[in-house]
Order: structure tokens, then C-alpha cells, then sequence
């Protein structure tokens, strides 16, 4: 039986304003992961990096700092600044396939170096200050590769070995592998957390059902098309077309209050958009206007139409995003 969820992170829309808010109106999440960091040799934090991790600004959330690195000096530091700021446990990105990140070798592109990997938990389990999570894929293109992965990552304590159960080549296309996840959950001597395609209450039943021992999984897009999925999780009421119409707008606020400008803020409210549409009957209608809003007006305008025109559908039934 799961007994925790966490909420994944997202870079570009679960960042701190995100997080704070989302948090205030629907909430459900045992912990919120933030957005990777990626320190340099120089070993300084940006003003960027300290406003995401600021415990003040992350309204007592409990949450886990990640961080992506291939050095392992680089993590060690990162690390000490994380626990300076109190957190209680630092997460090892090894699972954003994107590609100008896995050309550096860094996220997923790490897995394609077992041994250097290996190398590098080394030197981070030897001198390391805090309990170490690691999020990770099967692999890189193919499945098969979790077996030598799964042999290292049972030689250290990790915390929590979090598994998004596709391969780096895969991004988020396609079916997750359930049967090497399966493997995976039944061989791994540390904690493991499921991520990947659990978007709708039904999928995270099924999901227990079929892995009884699984405690934890790991929640993002699905939280972000749907704010109430956590909620309902626990037994709670699906998110009310009120409710729906109160976070957008304390969102939009809180964006022009932290960018200080409108524009910013609406182009991100499109991106939270591009997956709260989801919840609205014949969506499609006018998600192209919430798409290619040209000013603040018009994104203002094209949101009032979905809230005016458009049926909430019944999202504790159907498939999102």
C-alpha cells in the first residue's frame, strides 16, 4: 500500500511560486522535490538557486533540494549547502533526458557510464553529509542496462531509489516497463518509489494493487493537470470549477508579484495551462487561444472563456495527460 506521494519536479512550472500555491489551495503531497540545481567548480549558489531553496520561501513545505552533477565534489558541496539550509535529505538527478543535459553526461546521460557512476558514489557515500535519494531511469535505451544499474546502486545506502520506469531514449513516450520495474522492486536492497504515468486515482489503485509492497511513488504532470489528485488520493473531493478559478488567478498573481512584470507571468501560467486544459470537456476548442495568446489580454481573455464556456469534465473517471 502506498503510503507516501511526492510530488515530482517539473523545471519550468514546480518552482517555488508553483509549489507555494498549489500547496495552499489543494495540497496532498508528503514532500516537494525542487527542481535541479547544477553547481559548477566555481561552487556558488545563484540568486535563482537560493530563492528556489529558500525554506522561508517554500512556506514550510516539506521538501527535498536535487541536484545534477556528474563531479562528485561538485555534489559533496552542493550537498553541505543544502544541509546548511536544513533540509534533511539532498536528491541525485540521474533521470531528465533531456538532451542538452544528457550531452554533458549529466541526468540520464550518466547511465551511460556505469563505471564512472560507480566512481562517483564512491566518493559521495565516503564523505557526504546527508541522506542521498537518487532518481533514475531503467536505463538508456534499453531496459535490459537496469541490472548492471541496480548492481550499483545496491552497494550504497541510498535513501530512496526513485524509478521512472522508461529509458533516457524514451522520454515520457510510450508504455512504462512494468515487468523490469517488477524486478526492479523485488531486487533493490534499498527503498524504491515509483514515478511514471500515475495521472489519474484509478492508475495509482492500480498500481497498488499490483505492487502491494510499493510505499512510495512519485507524482508530476499528474498533479499539475489535476491539483486535486492528491487529495483525492487520501479520499477528498475532486477540485470544483471554483476552486479551479481561485488557484489560476492567486497564481497569476503571485507570478506578477515575483516577476514584478505581467508578461512573464502569463507566459507562465501557459505552461501550467498546457495541462489543466485536460480537465475541461471539447478542451481543444480553446486551448489553441490559450496556447498562442500574443499579450497578458488576451491570456486573461482566453482563460475567462474556458471557465465560462467549458464543462468541467469528470476527472475522477477519465485519462489526463
Amino acid at each position: 500500500m502506498i503510503r507516501r506521494y511526492d510530488f515530482a519536479p517539473l523545471d519550468g512550472i514546480t518552482k517555488v511560486v508553483f509549489r507555494r500555491v498549489w500547496a495552499a489551495h489543494f495540497g496532498g503531497a508528503d514532500r516537494y522535490f525542487i527542481p535541479f540545481f547544477s553547481p559548477t567548480c566555481h561552487h556558488i549558489l545563484t540568486d535563482r538557486d537560493r530563492r528556489e531553496m529558500d525554506p522561508a520561501g517554500n512556506g514550510g513545505l516539506s521538501s527535498v533540494p536535487q541536484v545534477m552533477t556528474r563531479c562528485a565534489a561538485d555534489f559533496l558541496w552542493a550537498a553541505e549547502q543544502v544541509a546548511d539550509m536544513g533540509y534533511p535529505e539532498v536528491n541525485l538527478n540521474l533521470g531528465c533526458p533531456s538532451g542538452t543535459v544528457t550531452a554533458k553526461g549529466k541526468g540520464a546521460g550518466f547511465l551511460a557510464r556505469p563505471e564512472e557512476l560507480e566512481r562517483f558514489f564512491d566518493e559521495v557515500f565516503a564523505g557526504v553529509c546527508l541522506p542521498v535519494s537518487v532518481k533514475t531511469r531503467l536505463g538508456v535505451s534499453d531496459p535490459e542496462e537496469f541490472g548492471r544499474l541496480l548492481e550499483i546502486y545496491n552497494r550504497y545506502p541510498i535513501a530512496c531509489l526513485i524509478i521512472h520506469a522508461r529509458v533516457r531514449d524514451e522520454k515520457y513516450r510510450g508504455p512504462v516497463h512494468l515487468e523490469k520495474f517488477a524486478q526492479a522492486l523485488a531486487a533493490s536492497k534499498n527503498p524504491v518509489c515509483y514515478n511514471g504515468d500515475l495521472r489519474t486515482v484509478e492508475e495509482v489503485r492500480a498500481m497498488e494493487a499490483r505492487f502491494p509492497t510499493l510505499d512510495a511513488a512519485m507524482i508530476g504532470r499528474g498533479a499539475v493537470a489535476d491539483p486535486a489528485l492528491f487529495r483525492k488520493l487520501r479520499g477528498g473531493p475532486a477540485a470544483t470549477r471554483e476552486e479551479l478559478q481561485e488557484f489560476t488567478r492567486d497564481l497569476f498573481g503571485e507570478y506578477q508579484a515575483f516577476y514584478g512584470q505581467v508578461g512573464p507571468a502569463a507566459q507562465r501560467m501557459r505552461e501550467v495551462w498546457f495541462y489543466l486544459i485536460h480537465l475541461f470537456e471539447d478542451a481543444e476548442r480553446l486551448n489553441k487561444k490559450m496556447r498562442r495568446f500574443k499579450s497578458p489580454g488576451e491570456y486573461e481573455t482566453a482563460e475567462a472563456a474556458i471557465f465560462a464556456e467549458l464543462p468541467l469534465r469528470d476527472h475522477a473517471e477519465g485519462d489526463l495527460v
